[in-house]
């Protein structure tokens, strides 16, 4: 008789994790328009607006960032890039993120200014691989190689700074570690640290 119960537990709990595995995005998608393999995390890494922005800000709604790095493979011609999108939820309004020098990266061994990539949806893709999380958000791609990278996964620090539409400087920083997500994403490209 406690045989029973157990078992169907353990059927009911095998078609549960079955049906929650299916529900996680690959990590790899194969746009059939273009050819393109598209690697990317399951879901970007999220950032929140600093307290001290926000507070001057008076902000009735948090601001979020969120970062997801992307392998392009197109027929073995790989390259890379990083999805950014930026929501503002208050009156610290951010300017355009596409222009020269609006987006830095703050990483342990200094700031790096993004170079935007051409193109809405990155190198050859027809779609992205991120989805944008606000309507009134701003997305844009922007170049990444593998040293920079490497550099991110290895850095304790890993902020955003966007140019605010006026001179400003609006800060952004992860709700959680991205070291691992980063890292993950590295080996499963097959980047190592050689």
């Amino acid at each position: 008789m406690m045989r029973l119960p157990l078992f169907h537990a353990a059927v009911i709990l095998g078609v549960l994790v079955g049906c929650s595995s299916q529900a996680i995005k690959p990590a790899e998608v194969l746009d059939e328009q273009t050819g393109t393999t598209e690697g990317a995390l399951a879901e970007p890494l999220e950032f929140v607006e600093s307290a001290h922005n926000a507070a001057l800000a008076n902000a009735k709604r948090e601001s979020f960032a969120y970062l997801g790095p992307i392998e392009w493979d197109r027929m073995g011609e790989i390259s890379y890039g990083l999805w950014i999108h930026v929501a503002p939820g208050n009156d610290a309004q951010v300017g355009d993120i596409k222009s020269q020098g609006a987006v830095t990266l703050e990483l342990d061994d200094g700031p790096v200014v993004l170079r935007p990539l051409d193109g809405p949806d990155g190198p050859g893709s027809g779609h992205g691989p991120y989805k944008p999380v606000a309507s009134w958000g701003q997305s844009a791609y922007f170049e990444l190689n593998v040293d920079m990278l490497q550099r991110m996964a290895a850095s304790q620090k890993l902020e955003l700074d966007f140019k605010g539409v006026d001179t400003s400087t609006v800060d952004f920083l992860p709700s959680h570690a991205t070291g691992a997500a980063l890292t993950e994403f590295a080996r499963t490209r097959s980047i190592t640290g050689d």
